[in-house]
């Protein structure tokens, strides 16, 4: 039997790549999804908060993070879903923040040290930002509130004329 320690070090190295399905270049660790793995008689328990409540890719994420356990020999494990505090753009690490770029979506700046984000119905504030993952351009646009997904807002590049997703800071 692998002792307690190890077999949770294995279990973050396994889980570390596993994809995210809607965000597939980063995986659910790097985006903060994984919140702890937990060592029990009975198996390990995998402390899940998903980007926001209605997640459509919740249930997937919870499957993939199973079978790649399964596979490794590290089973048996549940998940548990865990909704308090509410999941933080500030959780993406610094290497997802990285990949999501290299995957042409601007990533999250880094919310404020109270963590309040203020909500914009109409426009941008001015003076914000968001620059292109592409070229690195400031000159963008917003087009829609929403992208692929409601996480995601779609911009568009006016230097490289380029469209692109932004992941929202929340």
């Amino acid at each position: 039997m692998i002792a307690s320690a190890t077999r949770v070090d294995a279990a973050w190295a396994v889980l570390q790549a596993v994809p995210d399905p809607e965000v597939p270049a980063v995986s659910v660790c790097e985006l903060g999804i994984v919140r702890a793995v937990i060592e029990h008689d009975d198996g390990l328990e995998i402390v899940l908060t998903p980007t926001y409540s209605g997640c459509p890719a919740t249930e997937a994420i919870a499957h993939d993070v199973l079978a790649a356990l399964d596979a490794a020999g590290l089973g048996p494990a549940r998940t548990t879903l865990r909704r308090a505090p509410a999941w933080s753009s500030d959780w993406i690490s610094d290497a997802g923040r990285a990949k999501l770029k290299a995957y042409g979506i601007a990533p999250p700046a880094h919310l404020g040290a109270d963590g309040a984000v203020p909500i914009r119905l109409f426009g941008r504030i001015a003076g914000e930002r968001i620059a292109c993952p592409r070229c690195d351009s400031p000159r963008t646009e917003r087009l829609s509130a929403f992208g692929s997904t409601a996480c995601k807002a779609l911009y568009r590049c006016l230097a490289c004329r380029e469209p692109f997703e932004h992941f929202k800071p929340i």
